[in-house]
C-alpha cells in the first residue's frame, strides 16, 4: 500500500487515486482511534505509547507518498490533477489536525514531534520539507496556546531543539528554513515556560506581556537565528530551563560523532558558545564527561576531539570538583584520551586553585583500601578499592608542568609536598593487576620539585639513588628523611611556608596514623637541620603531646626526638613538663614505647641540672616502681636498673627517697629469683646501691658466687626491721599480691619473704593481721607445684607459732618486742633448700646494651612491633 514499499509506482491515475484514498481512509481510522484513546481513562503513559505507535504508522504512510508535483503529473486531466491535489492536501491536513488536537490538549505530547525528528534523522527517506512544515505549524499553534497557560509541561523541548538545530545545517535550503522556523516557535514556548517559573512569585496572570517576546524579536528572530550564531546561542541559553538545556547539550554531544563534518562543526561551535555563558545551567556534568571520554576512545576526528576537549575546559570552569571526580572514575593508569582530558581541564587557569584543592583532598586517601561495599561501575584494576589517589598522582604529572598552574603550585607547595610524601609511603605496598609498582607518586613529586625551582634537589636525590630505590622495597621513612635532609641542604626557599603548614597540621590534629608518621618524620628532619639549639616552645608542646599519642609509632618518634635534645636539655623552657610527659608514657600498653621512654628519660637525666633533677626525683622514682613488676623482662630490668641509678644520683638526699626504696623493695627481692639473668643483675645492682645508701649490712648478697636466696632475704629482713619496723605490714601487703602470680619462682620467693618477715617481726603484728597472712598462705598449700607447697608448709607453721604467742597483756607484749629485737640477729635460716637454680639458657644483655637494642630496633621509624621477650609472666593483681 505504501508508495515506498511498492518500489514500482503505477503511472495510471486510477491506481494512485486508489492508493491516496486508502491512505486517507486509514488516517481517518487512526485519527478516530487516537481521539478515542485521548478521551478514555487509560493510564496516561500507556495512552501516549499506544498513540505514538499509531502516529508512527500514520507518519510512514503519509510521507511515503511522492511529492505533490509527482502526484499531479500522474493525472490525465486538469480536473484529475485538482482532485489528486485535494486528496493529497486532505491527507496532510488530517495528519496535521491529529497532531494539533493531541498537542492542544496536552503540551507533553510535543514529544511526538521529537520522535518525528528522530525518525527523519535515522532514515533520510522521511526527511522531507512537508514533514517539517507540519512540525513548525504544530509548534506555532503550541506557542500561541501557551500565552494563556498558567503552567507548561513540555520536557521534550531540549531534545527537540537539538534535533531541529541539527536540521538547521542541512544542505537543502527548504529544510533549513523550516527547521529555523520551528526552532523559533519552540524557543517562544521555552521562553514562556521559563518566564512562568520566574514570575510565579509576582503572580503574573496568563496572557501578560511579560511572557512574550518583544515585537522586534518576533519579527526578526528567525533571521537572527540564521545569521548570528552568538545571538542564537544566547537565546537558547536564556530560554531553556536547566533540565532542557542539559538535554539540548547532551543530544548535540551524542550527535557530534555521527553527524557529517559540516553539521558536527556547527554543533560544536554552538555547544561552545552556549557553555561559554550558560554552563551553570547544565546539570548532568558527570554524565557528559563520561560520554566525552568514551567518544574520545573511539578515534574521533580532530574537529570532534577539539570540540569535546573544549567542552571539558568550559565545564571545568564552572564545575571543577565534578569534573575531577568523574575523571577519577576512569582506568588506572590513565590512557591517552584521559590525559588529554586532564590537560583540557588544567588549561582553565581561573579554577586551578580549586582543582589543586580537590586533588589534595583525594590524596588524603589510602590507595587500594577496600571499601565497605563494592563500588559499581568501577573500572579500576583493583576492584572495590580506592584507586583515586593513584589517578590523582598521575593527573598531577600532567597538571603541575602547565603554565596556568605556576602560581597555584607555589601557593600550595607544602600541601602538595606532604600529600605526595604520604602517597610515596603508601605506594610501597600497592600493586596493580600487572604486578608492577605504580610510580605516579614519585613522578608527581619530581614534577613538583621541577616546577617549583628545585631541580637541584631532584638531581641530588637522583645521585643518592632515591628515585631508583622507590621502585623496589624500601623503607620509605628513610626516603622521607633523605628528602627532608636534601631540601634542607639546598636551603629551599619554601621552608618558612612549609614549616608553618606542618605546625598548623600538627596543631589541628593528624587523623590518620600513616599521615602522622610521615608528617612527624619530615618535621623532625627539618627541625634537626634548621635548629641547632633548643626548639621553640611551640614545637616542644607538639612533641610533648605526641609522646602520649595513641599510635605507638608516633610516640616513639617523639621520644627519640626528645632524647636527641639531651645536650641542650637545660636550655629548654619548662623542662619539668617535658619530663613528666615522658613519665606518662610509662603507662602505655605498647612495650616498645615504654622501653623507648625509659631510654629517653635516662638519657635526659644524665644531662639534667641537679636542681631540676632534685625537684623531680621522688616522682621519677615512684614511676619506676610499677614497671618493676612489668610483663616484659626488658622493662623490668631497665626500671630496676634506673631506680638504682636514681638512688645513687640522689645520694646526698637519702631521706627523700627512703619511702620510694621501701615501696620497691618487695619486687627487688622477689625478682632476684627471676628466670632472666639481666633482671637478676639489675636487682643486685639496685639492692647494692640501696644497701649502701641506707647503711644496711648484706654480706651474703654480693660476696658469694652462688649466693643463697634464703640468707639474702634474712639479711634484708633484719635490716628492714631494725631501721623501718613500722613498715612491716605494708611490705607483707605487697607480697600477698605476688602469691597470685602464675610464675612458680614468684610464689616461692613470696612464701620465703613472708616467712622471714613474720618470724622476725611477728611481735609487731596484730591478731587480725596475722589471720589475713595465714589465710593467704593456706591457699598456697593447695598449689600444684610440690616445692611451693613444701615452702608454704614451713611458712604456715611459722605463722601458727606467732599466733600462739600473741597475748593481750600490754606488759607481756612489750617485753616480747624487746626480747625479739635482741633475738633478731641470732635467727638461723628457715628454708634450707636449693630449689632456686637459674633457669635462663644464656647470659642476658647488661643494661648498657639496651641503648644498642633501641638503636637497632628503631632504625626505621615505622616499626611498631613489640620486642621479643625471652619469657612472659602474669602480673599480680
Amino acid at each position: 500500500m505504501y508508495f515506498r514499499e511498492s518500489g514500482n509506482r503505477d503511472n495510471h491515475q486510477e491506481h494512485i487515486a486508489s492508493c491516496l484514498l486508502d491512505i486517507y481512509l486509514d488516517l481517518l481510522d487512526h485519527q478516530a482511534i487516537i481521539l478515542a484513546a485521548n478521551s478514555s481513562f487509560v493510564d496516561p503513559l500507556l495512552q501516549f505509547e499506544s498513540q505514538l505507535e499509531i502516529i508512527e504508522k500514520s507518519f510512514k504512510m503519509v510521507f511515503s507518498i511522492p511529492n505533490l508535483d509527482e502526484v499531479k503529473d500522474r493525472g490525465n486531466s486538469q480536473k484529475d490533477r485538482e482532485d489528486l491535489e485535494t486528496l493529497y492536501s486532505n491527507i496532510l491536513n488530517i495528519y496535521e489536525a491529529t497532531l494539533l488536537i493531541l498537542v492542544s490538549e496536552d503540551l507533553y505530547k510535543l514529544q511526538i514531534l521529537k520522535e518525528m525528528a528522530t525518525w527523519m534523522r535515522e532514515d533520510s527517506w522521511w526527511l522531507q520539507e512537508r514533514a517539517l512544515v507540519i512540525s513548525s505549524r504544530v509548534l506555532s499553534s503550541a506557542s500561541s496556546q501557551v500565552r494563556a497557560s498558567a503552567s507548561i509541561d513540555a520536557p521534550c523541548l531540549g531534545v527537540l531543539a537539538a534535533e531541529l538545530f541539527l536540521l538547521c545545517s542541512h544542505t537543502d535550503p527548504s529544510i533549513t528554513q523550516q527547521a529555523f522556523l520551528g526552532m523559533y516557535h519552540l524557543l517562544r514556548i521555552a521562553k514562556f515556560q521559563s518566564d512562568i517559573e520566574k514570575n510565579k512569585t509576582t503572580m503574573c496572570k496568563p496572557g501578560n506581556h511579560c511572557l512574550s517576546f518583544s515585537p522586534s524579536e518576533m519579527e526578526f528572530l528567525p533571521k537572527i537565528l540564521q545569521r548570528d550564531k552568538t545571538k542564537f546561542a544566547q537565546i537558547i541559553g536564556q530560554s531553556l530551563q536547566p533540565s532542557l538545556l542539559t538535554d539540548f547539550v547532551w543530544t548535540l554531544l551524542m550527535a557530534l560523532s555521527t553527524a557529517d563534518g559540516s553539521t558536527a562543526s556547527e554543533a560544536a561551535t554552538l555547544l561552545q558558545l552556549i557553555l561559554e555563558h550558560h554552563t551553570h545551567k547544565v546539570t548532568a556534568v558527570s554524565k557528559i564527561v563520561d560520554a566525552i571520554y568514551k567518544q574520545l576512545c573511539r578515534n574521533s576526528s580532530h574537529v570532534v576531539k577539539d570540540a569535546m576537549l573544549q567542552i571539558i575546559t568550559l565545564l571545568t570552569r564552572t564545575y571543577p570538583k565534578t569534573v575531577i571526580f568523574q575523571l577519577m572514575d576512569c582506568p588506572v593508569p590513565a590512557d591517552k584520551s584521559l590525559l588529554l582530558m586532564w590537560h583540557a581541564a588544567g588549561s582553565e587557569s581561573s579554577v586551578a586553585p580549586h582543582m589543586l584543592q580537590t586533588i589534595l583532598l583525594i590524596l588524603k586517601g589510602k590507595p587500594g583500601q577496600t571499601q565497605d561495599s563494592p563500588m559499581e561501575k568501577r573500572r579500576f584494576s583493583m576492584d572495590a578499592a580506592n584507586m583515586m589517589p593513584v589517578v590523582a598522582c598521575q593527573a598531577l604529572c600532567t597538571l603541575l608542568p602547565m603554565k596556568s598552574y605556576r602560581k597555584p603550585v607555589a601557593q600550595f607547595f607544602p600541601q602538595l609536598l606532604m600529600a605526595l610524601l604520604l602517597q610515596l609511603f603508601y605506594s610501597s605496598s600497592l600493586r596493580l593487576t600487572t604486578g608492577e609498582r605504580p610510580l605516579f607518586a614519585q613522578d608527581a613529586l619530581r614534577a613538583l620539585l621541577s616546577c617549583s625551582g628545585l631541580q637541584q634537589v631532584d638531581c641530588a636525590l637522583e645521585r643518592r639513588n632515591l628515585w631508583s630505590q622507590c621502585s623496589h622495597e624500601l623503607s620509605h621513612h628513610h626516603g622521607i628523611h633523605l628528602i627532608a635532609k636534601t631540601l634542607s641542604e639546598h636551603h629551599f626557599p619554601q621552608f618558612p611556608q612549609t614549616l608553618q603548614y606542618l605546625y598548623k597540621l600538627s596543631v589541628e590534629g593528624l587523623r590518620m596514623s600513616d599521615n602522622s608518621i610521615v608528617t612527624i618524620t619530615f618535621l623532625m628532619e627539618l627541625l634537626n637541620n634548621f635548629f641547632k639549639g633548643p626548639l621553640p616552645e611551640e614545637f616542644m608542646v607538639l612533641f610533648r603531646n605526641w609522646a602520649k599519642d595513641s599510635n605507638p609509632a608516633v610516640c616513639k618518634l617523639s621520644l627519640r626526638k626528645i632524647a636527641s635534645m639531651a645536650p641542650v636539655i637545660n636550655k629548654i623552657k619548662n623542662v619539668s613538663s617535658l619530663l613528666i610527659s615522658i613519665l606518662d608514657t610509662f603507662l602505655s600498653e605498647d612495650k616498645t614505647v615504654v622501653i623507648q621512654a625509659l631510654f629517653t628519660l635516662r638519657t635526659l637525666l644524665g644531662k639534667l641540672d641537679k636542681a631540676t633533677y632534685f625537684s623531680l626525683c621522688t616522682r621519677i622514682a615512684s614511676s619506676y616502681c610499677p614497671l618493676m613488676d612489668h610483663d616484659s623482662s626488658s622493662i623490668r630490668s631497665m626500671a630496676v636498673q634506673q631506680l638504682g641509678e636514681l638512688v645513687r644520683d640522689m645520694s646526698q638526699h637519702k631521706s627523700m627517697l627512703r619511702h620510694v626504696v621501701l615501696r620497691g623493695l618487695v619486687p627487688l627481692i622477689l625478682f632476684l629469683e627471676d628466670t632472666e639473668t639481666r633482671v637478676v643483675r639489675a636487682c643486685k645492682f639496685t639492692l647494692e646501691i640501696c644497701a649502701s645508701e641506707l647503711n644496711w649490712s648484706m654480706p651474703h648478697l654480693f660476696k658469694d658466687k652462688q649466693y643463697s636466696f634464703d640468707l639474702v632475704v634474712l639479711d634484708i629482713c633484719k635490716n628492714v626491721l631494725i631501721s623501718h619496723g613500722s613498715c612491716i605490714m605494708d611490705l607483707i601487703h605487697d607480697i600477698l599480691g605476688f602469691l597470685r602470680s602464675s610464675q612458680p619462682y614468684l610464689k616461692r620467693a613470696s612464701i620465703i619473704l613472708i616467712g622471714y618477715l613474720t618470724k622476725l617481726g611477728g611481735h609487731l603484728l596484730l591478731k587480725d593481721e596475722v589471720k589475713i597472712i595465714l589465710d593467704a598462705v593456706d591457699q598456697v598449700l593447695q598449689d600444684e607445684d610440690p616445692v611451693t607447697r613444701e615452702l608454704a608448709e614451713i611458712t604456715n607453721n611459722v605463722i601458727k607459732e606467732i599466733t600462739h604467742m600473741l597475748t593481750s597483756s600490754i606488759f607481756k607484749q612489750s617485753f616480747r618486742r624487746l626480747f625479739n629485737c635482741m633475738y633478731i640477729k641470732k635467727l638461723k635460716p628457715l628454708y634450707n633448700c636449693d630449689w632456686s637454680s637459674r633457669q635462663s639458657d644464656g647470659e642476658a644483655l647488661p643494661y648498657e646494651a639496651h641503648e644498642d637494642f633501641l638503636t637497632k630496633s628503631s632504625r626505621f621509624t615505622g616499626a611498631q612491633g613489640c620486642t621479643s621477650e625471652e619469657g612472659t609472666r602474669s602480673s599480680p593483681s
